[in-house]
Parts: C-alpha cells; sequence; structure tokens
C-alpha cells in the first residue's frame, strides 16, 4: 500500500486497541463478549463533537509540540478534516479511487440513525427525533480482518426484517481504552470486510458516549494526536 494511502489511514484509523484482561481464546468468542460489556451505553457519532471549534486547541497543543507552530497547525487542521467526510461505498470510491491523490473518510452513523445504545447483545438506534430505527439481538460469530489492516469480531442477528443492519462488526475500542468505540453494520459480512470499495468503502462509524465530560473529549482528541504524530514520525524515518 502506498504510503500517502497509509498515512491517511492512520489519520483516520489508527485510535483503536486490543480489549485489556480478557484471556484469548482461539475463535476471539470470550474476547467479543468482554467487548460488548465493556461497551454498553448510548453513543453519538465522535467527529462532530470532538472537531468542534472551542476544542481547537486541544488539538493543536500536541502537535506545535511535535512539529513547531506552522506545520502543527496544519497536522491538526488535516487529522481533523480526514475523518469527516460526508461520502462513502461507491461515491467515494467514484471520488477518490485508491486514495494514493487524497481521501476522506466518512466516520459517522448511516441509515438514518443518530444514536447507537449497546447493551450486551442487543443493539439498537435512534434517529434524531428518538425514534426507534433498530432494535435486535446479536450472536456472536467470528473474528473478521478489514482489508488486513484492522481487526475486529462478527456479531449477526438471526432477525429476517434486519435488512442493513442484520452484522454489527466491533473494533476493539471501549470507553475505558480508546474513549470512543469504531464499527460497521451492515447486510453483507463480506462487504463490512473491505475498507476502500464496495457499499461501505470509506466509511468506519466512529461512536463517542453521549454522556462524555469535558476531561474524555480532552482525552480522546490527545490520544489521537499522540498516536499519529507517533506513527507519522516512524513513517517519516522509514
Amino acid at each position: 500500500m502506498k504510503k500517502a494511502i497509509s498515512l491517511v489511514l492512520t489519520l483516520c484509523l489508527l485510535m483503536m486497541t486490543a480489549a485489556f484482561g480478557v484471556a484469548e481464546t482461539a475463535d476471539g468468542s470470550a474476547e467479543a463478549l468482554e467487548l460488548m460489556e465493556n461497551v454498553k451505553g448510548t453513543y453519538e457519532p465522535l467527529f462532530p463533537v470532538i472537531t468542534a471549534p472551542e476544542y481547537d486547541q486541544i488539538w493543536k497543543d500536541p502537535c506545535v509540540k511535535a512539529l513547531g507552530e506552522e506545520a502543527g497547525a496544519a497536522m491538526a487542521e488535516m487529522m481533523q478534516n480526514y475523518c469527516a467526510g460526508t461520502i462513502y461505498g461507491q461515491e467515494a470510491v467514484d471520488a477518490f479511487g485508491d486514495g494514493s491523490n487524497g481521501m476522506q473518510f466518512a466516520c459517522g452513523f448511516i441509515n438514518g440513525v443518530a444514536t447507537i445504545t449497546f447493551d450486551g447483545l442487543t443493539i439498537s438506534g435512534a434517529d434524531e427525533s428518538g425514534k426507534t430505527v433498530f432494535s435486535h439481538e446479536y450472536a456472536y460469530v467470528s473474528k473478521l480482518s478489514m482489508s488486513g489492516m484492522m481487526e475486529g469480531y462478527l456479531f449477526e442477528t438471526a432477525d429476517e426484517d434486519a435488512g442493513e443492519f442484520k452484522y454489527f462488526y466491533m473494533m476493539p475500542d471501549t470507553p475505558a481504552t480508546t474513549y470512543h468505540l469504531e464499527f460497521r453494520y451492515g447486510s453483507n459480512a463480506d462487504d463490512l470486510a473491505k475498507m476502500l470499495e464496495g457499499p461501505y468503502a470509506y466509511w468506519l462509524a466512529a461512536g463517542f458516549p453521549v454522556d462524555a465530560d469535558a476531561e474524555m473529549i480532552n482525552k480522546v482528541i490527545t490520544l489521537y494526536c499522540e498516536e499519529n504524530l507517533t506513527e507519522g514520525q516512524e513513517e517519516d524515518a522509514a
């Protein structure tokens, strides 16, 4: 994968860690079930919250410290923008191709969902008015790799009316570890495993607790900046 693509994907996707304190199993079932316990709560899209103008300085501080005033300010702005995309799927593929000439990831919730609630193996979503869009019980299926770059856990509902909520593909993030969630949902597991092609191309939902306080906002922005600055410096050194 070209360096330009790798850098952008890093900027968009690197805020993930393995679930902590869970004995590993070959099929990932223990980790997956523990994850669902650890993410209980209601979430809204992350980036509209943390890219609000009042948090600009939190973005700039670590970038300026690492790169200097001018380069740091430019880096902070770039990181804020790369995960603020509004298109995905074929529209994004048509616009960005393989990403080598620039791209943007969409990280909001799709299919009319404004908030998503995780309650163990029951997952539900509501629209902006609070009306329920979907609500299903899910069962763990298997581990799943997204284009060989991200590893997560696939869940499926047996409800025949689930449509685009048939599968949830959860990354191992939790509010306690990376202060946010990353996941995908859709009707086809094979398509969910493709990062830059298919109906979910250039889309990875990032969720943030609706009851998050200022401290958590500070932590999630700082972590995002620090991890991506470190990755960028390592790529430059290579």
